[in-house]
């Protein structure tokens, strides 16, 4: 897996690629773009600080962002699998699973403990893929549409840059991810129909073809596109937040672990407000994968609006333990190495003068 994704990183869209085997700057001043001719504005740091590995913006970069993304999303998806099955059985069957507690009691009482692992494989190859897009290309928009919309832009609007990459990140992730968490769903809502992802998929295909692994891609899309904005943007912006006003010193001054600990305080309040905006489409895709031939609209006309928000409990629970260990592992993918990490951003030095102008 690591000798494919650094081979990716030896085709470049770059005008002026850097050295993959040795990872060295195209020049001694400027940072690569996306955009050929152009230079990154935004974070504006040199391309390569002490302790770094590669380039910041270089194809390697984005490489091993990818697999960063890869260990964060399929590793913790897969930690929390017996959480998402109860979880999953109390949207679909509300009436069988009372509680959280109760559905753990009745899913083990009914399969043995094993039980509560259905869908493992299918979740921890789905996320996998789904964390290598999403992350990967995250940074990747982030510095493109950085670079298109300029320096001083790109530092007031930082919200809606955050906003847009990680919706064009998650957009083409979740094409990766739906077969899936389609199989994993039925799987785990079914009962009876297959233990196991190899048993369920051919299953699945002669039963409804292609469509049974595509058919839940538009409410994924509702559900995981809304999720990943507020999870970047959440985080980057608390992130910003906890540096400035809790933690008593410069990132700088701080040490790696005491960065990992606000890394985790702000990727689990980002995931909190994730689990309440996406909540309601995830309802959906859960009962769409277990009834076939219904579409998203039935499904929602079917639960009802109480029926949307069923499971919101353990999904919040479950989704911000989930996008807190993402983001510590993500960041502590990258110390480890050596993956450039820029400091939260500050107002570049021509919109310091515009503003010092205008006595703001």
């Amino acid at each position: 897996m690591w000798q494919s994704l650094l081979e990716t990183a030896k085709y470049s869209p770059f005008k002026n690629p850097v050295s993959v085997a040795h990872c060295e700057p195209a020049n001694n001043d400027k940072m690569l773009s996306p955009v050929p001719g152009r230079t990154i504005g935004f974070a504006a740091t040199p391309i390569r600080q002490p302790g770094d590995s590669c380039d910041f913006g270089s194809p390697k970069y984005f490489a091993l962002c990818g697999l960063g993304g890869i260990l964060s999303c399929g590793l913790t998806h897969t930690m929390v699998v017996p959480l998402d099955l109860v979880k999953c059985r109390l949207q679909v069957d509300p009436g069988k699973y009372k509680s959280l507690i109760h559905g753990f009691k009745v899913t083990i009482a009914e399969e043995g403990s094993r039980g509560l692992a259905k869908g493992w494989a299918p979740t921890f190859f789905g996320y996998s893929v789904q964390g290598l897009g999403k992350f990967g290309l995250y940074e990747y928009f982030k510095i493109l549409y950085s670079d298109l919309m300029g320096e001083e832009n790109a530092f007031l609007w930082r919200t809606s840059l955050y906003l847009a990459a990680s919706a064009s990140a998650e957009f083409f992730a979740d094409i990766g991810l739906s077969p899936f968490e389609a199989t994993k769903v039925k799987i785990q809502t079914t009962p009876g129909f297959a233990n196991t992802f190899r048993e369920a998929v051919p299953k699945m295909y002669a039963q409804e073809g292609t469509n049974a692994f595509f058919k839940s891609l538009v409410p994924l899309w509702c559900r995981q596109i809304p999720y990943t904005m507020m999870k970047f943007a959440c985080f980057e912006r608390t992130v910003e937040l906890l540096y400035k006003h809790v933690v008593p010193k410069p990132r700088a001054d701080c040490t790696k672990g005491e960065q990992l600990v606000v890394t985790f305080a702000a990727g689990y309040i980002a995931g909190v407000f994730c689990a309440v905006v996406s909540h309601p489409a995830d309802t959906v895709v859960s009962k769409l994968n277990q009834e076939k031939g219904s579409s998203a609209l039935d499904v929602a006309k079917k639960v009802g609006f109480g029926g949307l928000w069923k499971g919101l409990g353990p999904r919040i629970i479950m989704i911000g333990t989930l996008t807190a260990l993402q983001w510590f592992i993500y960041d502590f993918v990258k110390v480890s190495l050596g993956i450039p990490r820029p400091p939260p951003p500050e107002a570049p030095e021509s919109l310091k003068k515009k503003l010092a102008a205008e006595g703001k």
